[in-house]
């Protein structure tokens, strides 16, 4: 991970919305929440640059113009390691815990094992997998217990 730490190009979105109406900075922040932006300061985010991203970003900015607001995207490398590492971490520490969270709702899940739930269980995985740009810790846990919990709850369905 050092070279890939040391390497990383990032994509930046500044924006300002106006306060009112707070439907579109609502809208905004669950966007950049979705695809696990990182807040540098207020109205100013980053992520790992890569063309999924970079276009995300300027579908934000757009919503953003759109509301009324001013949107800037940027691509830019820290100006140090550190500053680089701390952007990794703090990306990692958000998907990690999503990942502990997905892993708490299988474990509540494990009562009353369902398809459905099983369904469900894999939907959030995939969207926190979307998000995870550098292989979070606790990424393989969560794969496998979502990936137990829908074969219990495959057995647990299956006509007898």
């Amino acid at each position: 991970m050092v070279g890939l730490v040391s390497e990383t190009e990032w994509v930046l979105l500044a924006y300002r919305l106006p306060r009112e109406p707070s439907t579109p900075r609502i809208a905004v922040w669950r966007k950049l929440r979705r695809l696990g932006a990182v807040q540098l300061v207020d109205g100013l985010v980053a992520l790992p640059a890569d063309p999924t991203t970079i276009e995300a970003f300027d579908w934000v900015a757009e919503a953003v113009l759109e509301a009324g607001g001013e949107a800037w995207t940027w691509r830019a490398k820290p100006g140090s390691k550190g500053q680089n590492a701390e952007l990794v971490e703090r990306i990692n520490d958000a998907v990690g815990e999503q990942y502990r969270a997905l892993m708490a709702d299988v474990e509540a899940a494990r009562s009353e094992p369902s398809w459905r739930t099983a369904d469900r269980l894999r939907r959030e995985l995939h969207r926190i997998q979307a998000r995870d740009h550098f292989g979070a810790k606790d990424a393989e846990r969560a794969r496998r217990a979502v990936e137990r919990f829908a074969t219990v709850s495959d057995d647990a369905e299956a006509p007898r």
